[in-house]
């Protein structure tokens, strides 16, 4: 068996940072063997810092490159045809999420990867970000009792670094699916899936306060569970100053947990009749932390035959989920997310 997995980046944008530097220190028998991106500089200068081979096609790579696996982060658009061209090439695959854009492309890419023998993931870095491991092992433990509710806020303020194209792709609703709430709103769904359980409907409202985004910069929905509960969900990117709030709160019968998180760091809180002005409990770097613990996942599932924490079927739900959202909204309505 071999004891280092060979992997291409194909896609060396924005967050092709977090994936190199999580597998440097979280996923050392991963080596970058290939860096492939359409704008040559970008290619380039991850094979420089990785000593990969540098290509600006797919097509180059797979004919040319000496690779296993290949770790696709690209524009949402694009995920069925390449992830299907890698599968079909014998590679094993982690593909950014969501998965695609639609369902019926999701059937598609699911319907080839069974017929392989090859690994392949849906990479949602929020199945590894530690303070929501930690929260989901105090639930557990009973720390707070029965959950009650909660609350997700995906509150961030618009920058330009994800958005540094001249005509950015996350701002085409047919290259996203949509807007905030597919994209980055799916990292704060599936801590809500993880805590409480599947999600059976919602209802939600969206807006466009960010105009130069053609999907939605603003989302208020409330979902309910397959076991009653309910939880909020609100996401918001706009050109403004937010005070600061909780990413999540977790209402228990006990006391509640927060965490209040930056993309430079997080703290876990536990609020209970022995710590009324809350005890911090946990902290870390937050979500930049997740992204190693993620590919060493994936290493493990394709080098040991490990099962994945988390299958590529269980990364529809935030699909489903944001898709029944962007109905809701149409109609009015609750929505099925699993209809």
């Amino acid at each position: 068996m071999s004891q280092a997995l060979n992997m291409a980046f194909v896609g060396c944008g924005a967050i092709a940072r977090y994936h190199l530097d999580g597998l440097l220190e979280h996923a050392t028998n991963v080596r970058i063997t290939a860096c492939v991106d359409p704008d040559p500089e970008k290619a380039q200068a991850y094979a420089a810092e990785t000593g990969g081979q540098a290509f600006t096609s797919l097509e180059e790579a797979l004919e040319h490159g000496d690779f296993d696996a290949v770790d696709l982060m690209l524009p949402h658009d694009l995920h069925e045809d390449l992830t299907i061209q890698c599968l079909q090439a014998g590679k094993h695959v982690l593909l950014e999420k969501p998965m695609a854009p639609t369902l019926d492309a999701c059937d598609r890419i699911l319907q080839v990867a069974s017929q392989t023998d090859s690994v392949f993931m849906v990479a949602e870095n929020a199945q590894y970000w530690p303070e929501i491991v930690e929260a989901k092992k105090l639930i557990e433990a009973g720390a707070i009792g029965e959950i009650i509710t909660a609350r997700a806020a995906f509150v961030y303020e618009y920058d330009d670094y994800w958005f540094k194209e001249a005509r950015p792709w996350r701002f085409e609703r047919n290259r996203t699916g949509g807007g905030i709430t597919i994209d980055g709103g799916s990292h704060w769904i599936r801590p809500l899936r993880m805590w409480m359980g599947e999600i059976e409907e919602v209802i939600g409202i969206v807006g466009h306060p960010l105009r130069q985004m053609e999907g939605e910069s603003l989302t208020r929905a409330l979902f309910r569970f397959q076991s009653g509960q309910c939880a909020q969900f609100d996401a918001m990117m706009i050109d403004t100053v937010f005070a600061p709030e909780p990413w999540w709160r977790i209402t228990g019968t006990k006391g509640e947990i927060t965490i209040s998180a930056s993309l430079s760091g997080a703290e876990l809180w536990l609020w209970d009749a022995e710590h009324r002005d809350g005890q911090m409990v946990f902290s870390s770097p937050g979500y930049t932390a997740s992204f190693g613990p993620e590919i060493a996942d994936f290493a493990a599932a394709v080098l040991d035959g490990k099962t994945l924490a988390a299958g590529p079927e269980y990364a529809l739900g935030e699909l489903r989920a944001a898709l029944a959202i962007y109905r809701s909204a149409e109609s009015g309505k609750w929505e099925s997310v699993w209809d």
